[in-house]
């Protein structure tokens, strides 16, 4: 009996967590380069005696997956929004944790310190560090991610190239989504700048969330909660029956 309700106890967690990511995804399925999570039910481990195996949930903190597939592309026509081009390269990032991470988000400003950041406010990386923008009259973005300026004041009107994006794939590498949406290196660490990946300047690519697919895996996943909590309803049930037979008299 205790199995019985233990299955159905983790099967509504399941359940649970994977309503929590579906609903995320539908609320994001308009922020510019969103990752839709993917659902991840409970993993079976070894216990730590080495004896038998036991099923939990990811913790809060610990990272998820996510799909790759790359979100449809919109012309923008401004200076500072950039589309990673291809599905493998990610642009690099400070994350809150000071760690180096990636992401997708190209809609990029200029904080009055004068680093460049993304529209949710992590430092972008360059070549040797976060970049920093001197004041400037105009700002052009490279395919290759070189970030050219024409200084403030400058009379010739010359631009001058201040640092280049770091553009990293993550072809070959096990990569992981956090709970902040960015991607990081599996066990840390960070990735090599992949000379050879482009961006689409004035552009930004939006989140690739299908909210017909995610309406659908509402639907389903709420059905399957509601089969595990039947389960439990059984298991209740079979308790208070043997709990009867017991009390009849011999």
């Amino acid at each position: 009996m205790d199995k019985l309700v233990y299955t159905a106890a983790t099967g509504l967690r399941a359940h649970m967590s994977a309503q929590a990511a579906i609903a995320n995804n539908m609320a994001n399925a308009s922020t510019t380069g969103f990752r839709a999570d993917r659902v991840v039910f409970d993993r079976i481990e070894l216990k730590g005696d080495g004896t038998q195996f036991e099923a939990r949930m990811p913790a809060s903190e610990e990272v998820t997956d996510a799909d790759r597939a790359a979100g449809a592309v919109q012309s923008t026509g401004r200076a500072l929004d950039v589309a990673v081009n291809g599905t493998a390269a990610w642009l690099a990032v400070q994350a809150a944790d000071g760690s180096e991470a990636y992401t997708r988000r190209g809609d990029l400003t200029v904080a009055p310190t004068g680093v460049l950041q993304t529209g949710d406010g992590f430092p972008v990386l360059g070549q040797s560090g976060p970049i920093t923008l001197p004041p400037y009259d105009s700002l052009t973005i490279g395919p290759d991610g070189s970030i050219s300026i024409v200084a403030q004041g400058d009379a010739t009107g010359q631009p001058q190239i201040i640092d280049r994006l770091k553009l990293a794939s993550t072809t070959g590498s096990n990569t992981v989504k956090g709970l902040d949406n960015l991607l990081r290196v599996k066990g840390g660490g960070a990735l090599p700048a992949d000379m050879d990946a482009t961006v689409q300047a004035g552009a930004l690519e939006g989140s690739n969330v299908n909210l017909t697919q995610a309406l659908v895996d509402m639907i389903e996943n709420q059905r399957s909660y509601e089969v595990q909590a039947n389960l439990m309803k059984e298991a209740k049930s079979m308790d208070e029956s043997s709990a009867q037979l017991l009390r009849m008299p011999s």
